[in-house]
């Protein structure tokens, strides 16, 4: 008998993604699996419980019920709040959980002693499925709300990143080339703005190179990181260690030659954050002011294109949780060695430095 899969609704601020859209559900079902979603966890996607419940799944009457139920539950974002109290010892847990960045949910998911699989540990030929489509669209997400956070209503210096005829391009400033950040290169490149990507891996430095004219592609030197920095208008933070806590690349004092109005989005938020200055925000209240800059550091960048957002985690992650639904994938290394916390132990290598 399969695992009794239990689908909550995600319970962070304007968190509208949800783990299975009903088209991936009901391949959960076709094959035999019991599953259940709590009610109304589609809705903020745009799938109602009727689309659920036509595939074959079950429809919970609220987070108590379905947790109760499940034994192994797939969710979007770190369990927070009374989602903590709600697991279980034998349960297996399967979502983002970002546990570098978060030392007290590690406590409490050891406390509990059930098994914690986090989708942004999974790795499969050196890739990182399930974390790459929603670093790509925070990479977007990042471009599109610091374009708008310079705009003088919202704070912003006032410039247009693009430019035009007899105006100068705004220049953004991108650390690290990865998946979220070369969604950033290519995103502010198409927009128009003079772009300057560091990274310290040179096969990504010469794909970030190929992506236009207007990219610029350097080597993580810290002179001419502070150089870049200090002329950014818009500073993308994107610098990624798997399952460790993300390093400081950009410093306070570096902040702080920035001029006033100037924006920075930091989108290894998630594992700490890439510069200093950076804090944890939700979509609740997304921005604060460091330094005369203001910082979007939201951690859920993805959860604001819900829809899209749904559809590509869903399909990224369909495959490993179907693994994971076979007695033996502990002899998987993609899913044995994506294990964060079991049976009261940090397991994760990356956790216990």
């Amino acid at each position: 008998m399969s695992l009794c899969v239990g689908v909550p609704k995600e319970t962070k601020p304007l968190e509208g993604r949800v783990a299975l859209t009903p088209a991936a559900a009901a391949e959960l079902v076709r094959r035999g699996v019991p599953l259940a979603i709590e009610r109304g966890a589609g809705a903020g996607s745009g799938y109602a419980d009727a689309d659920y419940r036509a595939i074959g799944a079950q429809i919970m009457p609220d987070a108590d019920a379905l947790y109760d139920w499940a034994q192994l539950v797939v969710k979007v974002k770190e369990p927070v709040g009374a989602e903590i109290d709600r697991l279980k010892p034998d349960q297996l847990l399967f979502c983002y959980l970002h546990l570098a960045a978060n030392p007290g949910l590690t406590r409490s998911l050891c406390d509990i002693g059930l098994t914690a699989v986090a989708f942004e540990t999974v790795v499969d030929h050196g890739h990182l499925p399930i974390l790459s489509p929603m670093s790509d669209i925070a990479g977007r997400i990042s471009v599109q709300v610091g374009t708008h956070l310079l705009h003088t209503p919202q704070g912003g210096k006032g410039i247009l990143l693009g430019g035009l005829a007899s105006v100068e391009r705004g220049e953004v400033v991108v650390l690290g080339a990865g998946n979220a950040g070369g969604a950033a290169v290519r995103a502010a490149a198409a927009m128009g703005a003079n772009v300057t990507v560091f990274d310290k891996n040179p096969r990504q430095l010469e794909r970030m190179h190929r992506v236009a004219p207007n990219v610029t592609a350097l080597v993580s030197i810290d002179a001419a990181v502070s150089e870049a920095v200090a002329a950014a208008d818009l500073l993308i933070g994107a610098v990624l260690l798997p399952g460790a806590a993300a390093p400081h690349v950009v410093n306070r004092a570096q902040v702080a030659q920035m001029q006033p109005g100037s924006v920075i989005a930091d989108i290894a938020v998630d594992q700490g954050g890439c510069i200093e200055t950076t804090r944890a925000t939700t979509y609740d209240a997304p921005t604060y002011v460091e330094e005369g800059v203001q910082h979007f550091c939201v951690t859920n960048m993805p959860g604001a294109v819900p829809r899209s957002a749904t559809q590509a985690l869903s399909a990224a992650m369909l495959p490993y949780l179907l693994l994971l639904l076979d007695s033996g994938w502990r002899d998987d290394p993609r899913l044995a060695q994506a294990v964060n916390v079991s049976g009261g132990e940090v397991v994760h290598p990356a956790l216990r430095g």
